[in-house]
């Protein structure tokens, strides 16, 4: 069949490569002029199944209610007139309950759990280089009360598949020895040696050459305007440059997918989450990290690769606006100089800012719409990367009506 995967950040990358291998011919269509341009251009890096918790918990709406006269929380939010982020937000509050935080993450890791097989199957029938590094992530904490608080929660994740193990000072600096010198700083950290790093947009990009050999056709410099449909089908997706014929469409626009999804009588509940990254170099330097990890204080991400180190943080509901201000960059800048003050060259970071696709639950929407040959892969928010492969293989065996790896529960848009 023809298949028409629609945007080209890693979910529609990897969904053109699942596809793909399922024999499908298949066209990617994105506005941009190259994979990865927009939400992936900087994702932090982290491939972690070991932090798949849901952002939406007890803790989210006091730390968003600080956020309006304290500017150095990691989630915030700025007032709007936009009627859509008010009832994302109310849907939002209702998923910060214990219960269905519990139930959201425990979600959330099977997923990312199966997304690593998947990862790791296809880059060994590819051979696609990321720049990716294993040996485990450390989740880093400064008091024993937060490691020991952390520790507790991180159950849910073990007993959904995940390795967690907890780590004194010490053993964090043979870890990772670039942590010595600043080891008193902390207790200690929860370690989680089957999680990774790598390049997302590097992936993404080297993915679409592969993918070009195999005759995968892309069309960048292509805005996707609307749909003609007859009947409970779509007969072509209408672009800017013209209407392309399909027999299968997916959707995987991130944060614009709700606005082609409404054409079609869904109202997907994804809202743009806005967050921040650093990129500085490492080359030349004497003690950068060997592995990558979160300061769980700051909730600062940071994943070296290659020759560079991505930094990022903060989770900003404040739309689509993508703009960024030297202030906003403070605290991960402030954070990273303690951390590792020689590990990478701070003063020749380069900053940007994007928009994750966010749901309330911190799930995907995924499956089948209103129309029987339109599927979603959609709204994998600040785990794009890590949840990315897993969720383009279920879609590809939902298209070929075969039964996914892995329930679906609470990740399928109604209909």
């Amino acid at each position: 069949m023809k298949a028409l995967v629609l945007g080209a950040g890693i979910v529609g990358i990897t969904t053109a490569y699942e596809l793909h291998r399922d024999g499908h011919e298949v066209t990617v269509i994105d506005r941009e002029a190259e994979p990865a341009a927009f939400t992936s251009y900087s994702n932090a890096g982290l491939f972690a199944p070991g932090h798949a918790y849901a952002w939406s918990s007890p803790a989210a709406p006091k730390i968003l209610l600080r956020s309006l006269w304290k500017g150095d929380q990691a989630l915030r939010f700025k007032f709007s007139t936009d009627l859509r982020f008010w009832k994302w937000m109310w849907r939002f509050w209702g998923q910060c309950t214990p219960e269905r935080a519990a139930l959201n993450t425990t979600r959330k890791v099977k997923l990312c759990n199966y997304s690593m097989d998947v990862f790791h199957d296809t880059v060994a029938r590819t051979g696609v280089q990321y720049d990716g590094r294993r040996g485990g992530l450390l989740y880093l904490y400064r008091s024993e009360a937060a490691l020991k608080a952390a520790a507790a929660k991180s159950r849910i994740l073990s007993d959904n598949g995940c390795r967690i193990e907890t780590l004194d000072r010490e053993q964090v600096a043979k870890t990772d020895p670039a942590l010595a010198s600043v080891k008193d700083r902390f207790a200690g950290a929860l370690y989680a040696p089957d999680d990774e790093s790598g390049d997302c947009r590097l992936f993404a990009r080297n993915m679409g050459d592969w993918l070009k050999t195999q005759g995968v056709v892309f069309k960048f410099g292509t805005t996707v305007t609307g749909f003609e449909t007859a009947g409970d089908r779509i007969t072509a997706v209408v672009t800017d440059k013209g209407r392309e014929d399909a027999d299968v469409v997916v959707l995987c626009l991130g944060v614009y997918s709700p606005h082609l999804a409404k054409q079609l009588g869904h109202d997907l509940p994804i809202y743009p989450v806005k967050g921040y990254a650093i990129t500085a170099p490492m080359a030349g330097r004497n003690n950068p990290p060997s592995i990558g990890g979160v300061d769980e204080e700051t909730l600062v991400a940071y994943a070296p690769y290659g020759d560079r180190i991505r930094v990022t943080a903060t989770a900003e509901f404040s739309g689509y606006a993508n703009d960024h201000r030297p202030e906003d960059f403070a605290t991960m800048l402030s954070t990273m100089r303690m951390l590792f003050p020689d590990g990478a060259d701070w003063d020749a970071a380069s900053f940007w800012a994007g928009l994750r696709p966010m749901t309330p639950e911190g799930t995907p929407i995924l499956g089948p719409s209103k129309c029987k040959n339109l599927w979603f892969n959609t709204g994998q928010g600040h785990m794009g990367w890590t949840m990315s492969h897993g969720a383009a293989r279920v879609t590809a065996d939902l298209v070929a009506g075969k039964r996914p790896q892995i329930a679906l529960d609470g990740m399928l848009a109604a209909t």
